[in-house]
């Protein structure tokens, strides 16, 4: 099989590694893929395609006689990827622009859940500064509240106000700044949820579905969840809080309503289907919904499928996702993003990567590339987040270790990296 992959982040460079553990996989294509994927040499080869440039992606695909297409951040789902992909007749994995919008739209997700009666934060919607400041400055209102962009804003349109100042401030960054752009046409304010969050990833063919392990992300830049929000600075799995029973909750009153409710909707909902949730006592509520693996836990989720990625890929196109096996390695993972001094806000790039050979050695550690690229003389740093050092063991203690032992040998000016990755679960 001929395998395409669209993205250029570190969970684009784990589905390369995974694809190619597969037996069945002939050639793994990335477009535009980074300078990991460029690395990996042999059967794996970079495409210079834009993620959203759908008709170029097609024709390569058509001219490579691409046998499945994965599909890895959102931005080429927003635009209709899979709905072109369908129309040709080729395979591909990932939901519809119109069922993509649980993550492109939190207006429609949010509603959408109300009419499913799926648990979540209490939300308004609003349209302009002027009301939303009203409804902030009102003395009935809760503190703290988290506004949101309704669009996609690579998981950083999240901003949690502890006052009216701060929510003022953060309603007329959006409305009147359009630091969000478009995306912040319409702000969702909700109620703060509080417990632990874990995230819960399903592969479903619309019908039924296989979860991976659950994983706890870390969006904070900083040591005991302090900063501002980024994209993701690690994760580890399993979520030691994702217990059978709390998971037996979160698939019936979360995973089997949304796949129902997308296909009454009439918008059946096939692919990757992540949920971002909060824990409190046992009982879980939907943060927000993602239409695809997240990033960085796919770093981890993925090295501990003991069963064939594409097999499973495959079987989720055909419809016969009940038929194959999906199984997990035990044990546990946990990675660490190494990000650009000054992520999640302005940034350098172009610096020198210093990556030691003996990485290679460590015991189940894996080095996936984000934000890098070679200048023709080595590698350098392209982007905020730069590196994913993960790693598994036999327990959540090792692989946590075993990812810093890997995180030494591996070095550029102003990296950042969180030191507590795991430390709740431990």
């Amino acid at each position: 099989m001929n395998i395409l992959i669209i993205g250029s982040g570190a969970r684009e460079h784990a589905m390369a590694w995974a694809a190619m553990r597969s037996g069945k996989v002939s050639k793994v294509f990335t477009a535009p893929g980074n300078g990991g994927t460029a690395m990996m040499g042999g059967k794996v080869r970079n495409v210079p395609i834009n993620a959203t440039d759908v008709e170029a992606l097609l024709d390569f695909a058509a001219s490579e006689r691409i046998d499945l297409t994965i599909v890895g951040p959102e931005q080429p789902l927003e635009v209709g990827v899979v709905n072109r992909f369908r129309e040709a007749g080729r395979k591909i994995i990932g939901p519809t622009k119109e069922a993509a919008r649980l993550e492109t739209s939190k207006v429609f997700a949010k509603e959408f859940m109300e009419r499913h009666h799926i648990p979540t934060a209490g939300y308004h919607v609003f349209h302009d500064a002027p009301t939303a400041n009203n409804y902030v400055s009102a003395e009935a209102a809760s503190w703290p509240q988290v506004i949101k962009a309704s669009g996609i804003c690579a998981g950083k349109g999240v901003i949690i106000a502890q006052n009216r100042d701060e929510a003022v401030s953060a309603n007329n960054s959006m409305f009147l700044d359009r630091i969000f752009g478009q995306a912040a046409d319409e702000v969702v304010i909700e109620d703060f949820l509080h417990g632990q969050e874990a995230s819960v990833f399903a592969l479903t063919d619309g019908k039924e579905y296989r979860l991976f392990l659950p994983a706890q992300d870390h969006k904070r830049i900083g040591d005991g969840d302090t900063g501002k929000n980024t994209g993701g600075m690690g994760a580890y799995a399993p979520a030691p809080l994702v217990t059978p029973e709390v998971m037996k909750k979160i698939e019936d009153r979360v995973i089997r309503p949304t796949l129902d409710g997308m296909a009454a909707e009439g918008y059946p909902y096939t692919g990757f289907l992540y949920v971002g949730l909060m824990i409190d006592g046992g009982e879980p509520s939907v943060v927000e919904y993602n239409a695809r693996l997240g990033d960085p836990e796919t770093q981890v989720v993925l090295p501990l499928l003991k069963s064939d990625f594409i097999d499973a890929l495959s079987a989720c196109f055909d419809g016969s996702l009940a038929d194959v096996p999906f199984e997990m390695h035990a044990g546990a993972g946990a990675t660490v993003v190494m990000a650009s001094a000054g992520y999640p806000d302005e940034y350098e790039t172009g610096k020198a990567i210093s990556i030691d050979a003996s990485v290679n050695d460590l015991d189940g550690v894996l080095v996936f590339h984000a934000g890098t690229k070679s200048d023709g003389a080595g590698l350098v740093t392209s982007g905020g987040r730069v590196l994913s050092v993960t790693a598994c063991g036999g327990s959540l203690r090792e692989a946590i270790d075993r990812a810093y032992r890997g995180i030494g040998k591996i070095g550029f000016e102003g990296a950042v990296y969180r030191r507590d990755i795991g430390a709740k679960a431990l």
